[in-house]
């Protein structure tokens, strides 16, 4: 139990300079509070969830005070996801439903952020088109951080190798979905459900990582070779500022800037222009970089079988 904030990571490469200096340090002390006492993961997140709710609501009126607890509100809820993670690595007890709802607090909070924050500006007088632009933003929202997610997944997969990454495809997980039973276990069917098509979504615009994957998996059970882990690990990790930026510091220091300000359609602009931007360049290197591999790893395969010959 005796590790250190940096022992709790999951990678220095993956994590941002707000995280590390604050939501980590934070949710360290959290962890080792809620390990003392017996408190799981899970129990953690769903305490999260309630927080992020409670966020959206305080965003909802305009009064900055009432809008800076909210915004204390998400910070909280941020610690506590934070927390359940790091926790979970603490204590070795890091499960696929863990993850599964971890995803699904951050959306929850976010849903609610987006009502409130619809009927906010319905309120101001804005038109009811503004839901349509909600729900566009919102759509976004969540293919961004599903595509952010998953590339940061297969960056792990490769510089820490399996047990270091959360990287599933959605083949695998349909069949552990199938395997499943409503009967006995309806909760956890229903979450799996859920993540296939979480997966399906993020493999809608990344082929090529998935591609890269399946084959290093296929070609080296043993696990990813040095080579590969080290080439990739160095090419790859100048866009993993891409994928925090489409994670949750960045649209929340946007979400908070527009909420205080009393301009709060600023954030939901933000989110499809400058945040789509930023989706579209991190596919368009990250498949890139995955081709490549999938080129080198392929050479590599014909080499060895050519000398096995």
């Amino acid at each position: 139990m005796k590790q250190t904030v940096s022992q709790t990571l999951k990678s220095s490469d993956t994590e941002e300079f707000i995280d590390i200096y604050f939501y980590r340090r934070i949710g360290y002390w959290v962890a080792r509070a809620s390990a003392a006492v017996g408190i799981t993961p899970n129990a953690i997140t769903i305490v999260s969830i309630f927080w992020g709710i409670l966020a959206g609501h305080l965003m909802m009126y305009e009064d900055i005070w009432i809008n800076l607890l909210g915004v204390l509100s998400l910070i909280i809820a941020n610690t506590l996801d934070s927390a359940d993670g790091q926790l979970a690595r603490m204590t070795n007890n890091k499960t696929r439903l863990g993850r599964i709802l971890d995803g699904l607090a951050g959306n929850i909070w976010f849903v609610s952020i987006y009502i409130h924050l619809g009927l906010r500006m319905q309120n101001e007088g804005m038109g009811s088109w503004i839901w349509l632009l909600g729900a566009f933003t919102g759509l976004c929202h969540v293919f961004q951080a599903a595509i952010a997610d998953y590339y940061r997944n297969g960056h792990l997969f490769f510089i820490k190798g399996e047990g270091g990454s959360e990287f599933d495809n959605s083949q695998s997980m349909q069949k552990l979905s199938k395997s499943l039973s409503w009967k006995k276990e309806f909760f956890y069917k229903l979450f799996m459900s859920s993540y296939v098509n979480y997966t399906r979504e993020q493999e809608l615009f990344t082929r090529h990582m998935g591609l890269l994957i399946t084959k290093v998996r296929d070609a080296y059970p043993s696990g990813v070779p040095l080579w590969l882990s080290t080439g990739f690990g160095t090419d790859n990790k100048p866009l993993m500022k891409y994928t925090n930026i489409l994670s949750f510091n960045t649209r929340a220091i946007a979400l908070f800037v527009a909420v205080l300000s009393g301009i709060p359609i600023g954030y939901w602009i933000f989110e499809f222009t400058v945040l789509n931007i930023v989706l579209i360049y991190m596919v368009w290197q990250q498949e890139k970089i995955s081709m490549r591999y999938i080129n080198l790893v392929d050479n590599n395969i014909a080499t060895t079988d050519g000398n096995e010959e």
